[in-house]
């Protein structure tokens, strides 16, 4: 490439339109995540887990993924086989190569933002590191690692959209992700909805419209309310009508 010609960060591709398979506690989080997504609904999604959820939308439902870098209408990574080429500036939010879906829109990175300050996304599914008891949410830094720069997160929490944070429940240490309080650096307080992890599904109250904190709603096959709470640094309260299958339509 030329020295002023813009590079392609992650190339990513698909053949035929085969999706990955993705199994196990990540697979389960991508498939529960996509039951989030309803019907004309405008989405934005983080990088990594929420990004694989778009693979797995239901039949029938149709959204329009937006990008904070000014491209509303994101398809698939592109395939060579039918002759579509990758584009720099086609790019999701971990910068891989995506296509345009038909009447795709671009525009600028200001714009983007007035969509989302404005209240006009509605849905956020985004990664975290740590989700308190009162919906505070810590997604972009950890003390003493490298930081390429915040991304659109502060602005996409703080908008009106139903935030959802998608994460393993504990970290590589076997320490809890899910807590009282956050001792990382916040993206946002008191702006979480929903968390979705490998273990199961917790409504977070955020507004304390029922006194506060979170409510166990759904669970992992072959897991007890015990071990959630063993793997859990918070109480939470168990949802009144019966925990269902994150398995079950």
């Amino acid at each position: 490439a030329r020295d002023n010609e813009k590079r392609i960060e992650r190339l990513r591709e698909t053949n035929a339109g085969k999706v990955t398979d993705i199994s196990g506690g990540r697979g389960r989080i991508v498939r529960r995540a996509a039951k989030e997504f309803k019907d004309g609904m405008y989405v934005n999604l983080g990088i990594g887990i929420p990004t694989l959820a778009s693979s797995f939308i239901p039949e029938g439902i149709h959204i329009e993924l937006q990008a904070e870098n000014g491209l509303m209408g994101l398809g698939p990574y592109p395939d060579p086989t039918l002759n579509q080429h990758s584009d720099p500036d086609y790019i999701n939010a971990g910068k891989e190569t995506v296509t345009a879906i038909r009447g795709a829109s671009s525009f600028s990175s200001s714009e983007s933002f007035s969509m989302i300050r404005g209240g006009h996304i509605d849905l956020t599914i985004l990664g975290g590191m740590q989700c308190s008891a009162s919906g505070d949410l810590a997604s972009f830094f950890i003390p003493g690692k490298l930081l390429k720069g915040m991304g659109g997160a502060m602005d996409l929490v703080s908008s009106p959209s139903t935030v959802i944070v998608t994460m393993e429940h504990v970290a590589k240490n076997g320490s809890p992700k899910i807590v009282k309080q956050c001792s990382l650096p916040l993206t946002g307080r008191g702006v979480v909805d929903r968390i979705i992890t490998d273990m199961c599904v917790f409504d977070c109250d955020k507004r304390a419209l029922r006194n506060g904190g979170l409510t166990l709603t759904e669970i992992a096959s072959g897991l007890t309310i015990d071990d959630v709470r063993a793997a859990t640094d918070c109480p939470f309260d168990v949802a009144s009508g019966g925990v269902k299958l994150m398995d079950d339509d």
